[in-house]
């Protein structure tokens, strides 16, 4: 199998993350929290679980660019290529504000992409010691079980999952506007709080569908490989690829209603609009 050595090493890491992360569960305190900006919380253990992926990394694979979530002191590309053809993602806690409230739902999330194209995914949840993965071409896992997108297309049985655009609150009214409409359209709608886990259901077809704005690349890249090695489509909004530069993403079960969600999504947001999130 192709990029065997680098699944082990971001399943050896993700293990390690997720052991930190489940170790100091439902002990942090106020010191331990700080605010990158407004609504984006960081912790310790988002530091502590981020510097032993990246030293995972980067002890097997040295001449590989890293994109990671918190910013550490030092510079963990120090002497590489920012073009290098292979890319690191990685989320050492996903679902921080869950995390600090003792909500069991986060998770650590690593992906590799090479030539444009993410070609692994690892996510971990360490609460429940589910461990997915996918390689490209070689199908999606939890916990070395094969997995596969749900088959419903009925959109009146569907369960979607979404996040809330709470690192950009302008686009909540028109956000709202979709969670209202697919509401009222299908089965059910879950906000857990983690879309590298939802993702990750998705893929295990615990849910059909998803949609979010304004997510960071290390939110998506793992999830893209799982959804579309589980049998699932991962799009903008648009129907294209752009989602790891402008983090609006569309992922289903490949059936009926994909092209439906995106042709709602952007009687909301056309095409040409910034719906880029901006620092205040």
């Amino acid at each position: 199998m192709r990029y065997e050595r680098e699944l082990e090493v971001a399943q050896m890491a993700a293990r390690e993350a997720g052991k930190i992360s489940r170790e100091s569960y439902a002990t942090i305190e106020a010191g331990d929290v700080s605010e990158k900006r407004t609504n984006d919380l960081v912790t310790s253990v988002d530091i502590h679980s981020q510097v032993a992926i990246v030293n995972r990394i980067r002890n097997s694979f040295k001449k590989d660019f890293i994109v990671a979530e918190e910013n550490l002191e030092g510079d963990i590309n120090k002497g590489i290529d920012k073009d290098c053809s292979r890319r690191w993602y990685v989320d050492p806690l996903d679902g921080t504000t869950n995390y600090i409230h003792a909500f069991p739902m986060f998770a650590v999330s690593i992906a590799m992409e090479e030539a444009g194209e993410v070609v692994m995914g690892v996510t971990y949840d360490p609460m429940r010691d589910e461990l997915f993965h996918a390689v490209r071409g070689s199908g999606a896992y939890v916990n070395d079980k094969r997995i596969s997108v749900s088959r419903i297309s009925d959109m009146r049985r569907v369960l979607l999952g979404t996040g809330f655009p709470f690192r950009a609150r302008v686009f909540l009214d028109d956000y709202l506007k979709t969670f209202r409409f697919f509401f009222n359209s299908v089965r059910g709608v879950r906000r857990a709080g983690s879309a590298t886990l939802d993702f990750a259901y998705l893929a295990a077809g615990r849910l059909d569908g998803f949609w979010e704005l304004t997510l960071s690349p290390w939110d998506i890249a793992a999830g893209v490989v799982l959804v579309e090695e589980a049998g699932g489509r991962v799009t903008d909004f648009f129907g294209g690829r752009t989602f790891l530069e402008t983090g609006h993403v569309v992922a289903t079960n490949n059936r009926n209603f994909h092209d439906w969600m995106c042709e709602e999504i952007q009687k909301v947001f056309p095409e040409g609009g910034d719906y880029a999130l901006h620092d205040d």
